[in-house]
């Protein structure tokens, strides 16, 4: 049979497109991932997390020569997350947490399936060798600065051991709520806590010598993330008025201001307030990347503020007055570490290069802030390692994340050279175009643009990528997150079977401002992101590559519902989508009712209100145990989908909602593959 001209170059160009493929998910996978970097409290060791192909373990480097070694020996893909690393004080041992937390029905995750169940436990490993020693089940530890004592969290209670491992360990504090975030005063006489209480929450000073609790400055608002004075004797807190938890998934632009008090811990614990926000941007509390949000250096306190609509950070004498602007312009910190003289931060920022992250210093006090790196790479969560060095993890648009320490002399030296597979593909890997462009509604909206490594002009597929949170952002390269470093690895794959794949940052992301982020009508408040879906599909639709009758979507959680969005709203656009575990019904997911005007509306801004429009074909994926995103959105989408359109779907049993198995991501990614090869090319 003789084959038309134009059919024959369509089907050469499918098989260009397949040929073109030059390496495997499972290469592009295999690049360990690095997370948790921790500086010894002496001696100058660093210590890492590394998840290669779903193995977690320590790693540690040592000056002068920094180079990288496992100090664990872990070989299992069994989901058992590794994190929390503690050094104790003389910088011979490592207390860490293995294993991921329960659910709101106490059950641990237990992604394999194991008929012995999981759970999780404190251990403790050491740098002069033998197997790590098993603590008992909880989280959250904590070793006193002096003393051998190692403090935890055991289902909502404090409890405590000696750190050699000589006694059982027992309860410490009997107290009501959840009770967490133990951290010892500098001078190891007492233990902060967090006692959170439903609908407040109380800063807790456990007193060791008088075996007593007392609460400070207590109130009926939250009261977060304490942190001591160098002398011991004083915490300063952040003090955030209680809200209607609704507003969750809704613009907030505004609150009630929140708050700095100091409380004194020697003594009654009366508190006072030294600072509080503005009314207007920045009254809302915007967190940092960070787990530490509050930083007492020397007789000043650091915390995060958007007050001219941008998270900086700012500082203010701990006895109260104005706060100073520590790093102006329109960009965002957020990943910060304070050196140990409390003199200066180090912290990662999109300053001068909005698609990216770089690392920056600059003094608590105030001034200029300096930068630590800069060009096409991207680096974060530093570290201070004393002598002007500063520790860090950075990775660009081919090479993947790596730790790396930046010495004194401003050489920078990666702690693990040898630690990435031989095989994986970096030379094959494209370099990720920035675009920008409009939303349906006219919002100037950041993109990735994955072009393939191909000859001729033929029309490629496409797909549209949409990352959850949805308070995240893409960058020009490997992710900070592993979630998204797993997605940035899919996004290349694709790319390298003849795709172009646009990667979207989309209203309601973070890095472009608070406006930006807290975007009006957004989510189940009318939905105002569907304008990016649409705005980044016609942008697609036009570009000279690509192939208009053939463009698909894929995203996560949020990226998911976004998927979701798009197919029942324009399946003449997205010929097909991969929707892993995404948000199908607001009112479901946030448990509200749709008889009042909030509820309509929510419903009208979900998937399921659209659905008798949906046709094109649809991937679902979703693990059973999802802790974020209800299971019950995938059943019941695909109840209403059932007859009407082509589903397919790959349920992993016992896995949660960001997959602990590296198999189970292969398995999802080579799912989504096959499909987007039957219904894209």
């Amino acid at each position: 049979m003789r084959i038309p001209g134009l059919l024959f170059a369509a089907l050469l160009g499918a098989v260009c497109a397949c040929a073109q493929n030059s390496f495997t998910l499972e290469q592009v996978l295999s690049a360990p991932f690095p997370s948790a970097p921790a500086m010894s409290p002496s001696g100058g060791r660093i210590a890492w997390v590394y998840n290669a192909r779903g193995v977690r373990n320590i790693w540690v480097a040592e000056p002068p020569d920094y180079r990288g070694h496992s100090l664990t020996a872990y070989t299992a893909d069994d989901g058992q997350e590794v994190s929390n690393l503690h050094w104790a004080p003389d910088g011979r041992e490592i207390v860490y947490v293995r294993g991921e937390g329960a659910n709101g029905a106490g059950e641990y995750p237990n992604p394999t399936s194991d008929p012995r169940g999981a759970e999780q436990d404190v251990w403790v490993v050491s740098l002069e060798g033998g197997a790590p020693r098993l603590i008992g089940e909880g989280a959250q530890p904590a070793v006193a600065p002096q003393g051998g004592r190692l403090v935890f969290v055991r289902k909502g209670q404090i409890w405590w051991t000696p750190l050699d491992g000589r006694q059982k360990p027992e309860q410490l504090i009997h107290a009501r709520g959840e009770n967490g975030d133990p951290r010892w005063s500098p001078d190891g006489s007492r233990l902060l806590f967090v006692s959170r209480r439903a609908n407040h929450s109380l800063i807790g000073v456990y007193d060791v010598a008088g075996k007593t609790v007392r609460y400070l400055d207590p109130s009926v608002e939250h009261d977060e993330q304490p942190v001591w004075s160098p002398d011991s004797r004083h915490v300063a807190f952040l003090r955030i008025p209680s809200v209607d938890e609704r507003r969750y998934f809704a613009a907030v632009r505004s609150a009630p201001p929140w708050s700095i008090r100091v409380a004194d811990a020697a003594g009654d614990g009366a508190g006072k307030e030294v600072w509080k926000a503005a009314e207007g941007d920045g009254s809302a509390f915007r967190q940092l990347g960070s787990e530490q949000q509050l930083f007492w250096a020397g007789d000043r306190l650091v915390f995060p503020w958007e007050r001219d609509g941008w998270t900086h950070l700012y500082s203010v004498p701990a006895a109260g007055g104005e706060a100073t602007l520590l790093t102006p312009g329109a960009s965002e910190a957020e990943h910060v570490a304070m050196t140990a003289d409390g003199r200066d931060l180090v912290y990662s920022s999109n300053q001068n290069d909005i698609d990216r992250r770089h690392i920056w210093r600059v003094a608590t006090a105030g001034g200029t802030p300096t930068a630590i790196s800069s060009g096409t790479g991207l680096e974060w969560s530093p570290a201070a390692a004393g002598g002007g060095a500063v520790v860090f993890i950075h990775a660009d648009t081919q090479r993947p994340a790596r730790p790396a320490i930046r010495l004194a002399s401003g050489e920078v030296r990666d702690l693990a050279p040898d630690a990435i597979p031989a095989d994986f593909p970096r030379d094959a890997l494209v370099v990720p175009q920035q675009v920008i462009f409009s939303s349906a509604d006219g919002i100037e909206l950041h993109g990735q643009l994955f072009l393939p490594k191909m000859a001729g002009g033929a029309r490629r597929p496409a797909v549209l990528f949409f990352h959850g949170g949805s308070q995240r952002q893409m960058l020009l390269g490997w992710h900070y997150m592993y979630y998204y470093n797993n997605a940035y690895a899919m996004n290349q794959y694709l790319a390298s079977r003849g795709y172009v794949v646009l990667s979207v940052n989309y209203r309601s992301g973070i890095g472009y401002g608070m406006k930006f982020r807290e975007a009006l009508n957004y989510g189940p408040t009318g939905a105002s992101e569907f304008n990016d879906v649409l705005g980044a599909g016609l942008y697609l639709k036009g570009h000279p590559a690509v192939d208009p009758a053939h463009i698909g979507l894929w995203g996560g959680s949020y990226g998911g519902y976004l998927t979701a969005l798009g197919l029942a709203r324009a399946s003449d656009l997205f010929a097909a989508g991969v929707d892993l575990h995404g948000v199908h019904d607001w009112t479901e997911e946030l448990g509200i009712g749709k008889d009042d005007a909030p509820g309509r509306l929510a419903f009208n801004s979900s998937p399921m209100a659209d659905v008798k429009d949906w046709r094109s074909p649809v991937l679902l994926i979703h693990g059973d145990d999802d802790r974020n995103v209800n299971f019950r959105q995938t059943v019941e989408l695909v109840e209403a989908l059932r007859g009407r359109v082509h589903v397919e779907q790959l349920i992993f049993p016992d896995e949660i909602h960001d997959f602990l198995r590296e198999a189970h991501w292969l398995e999802a990614y080579h799912a989504a593959v096959k499909f987007f090869d039957a219904q894209l090319k």
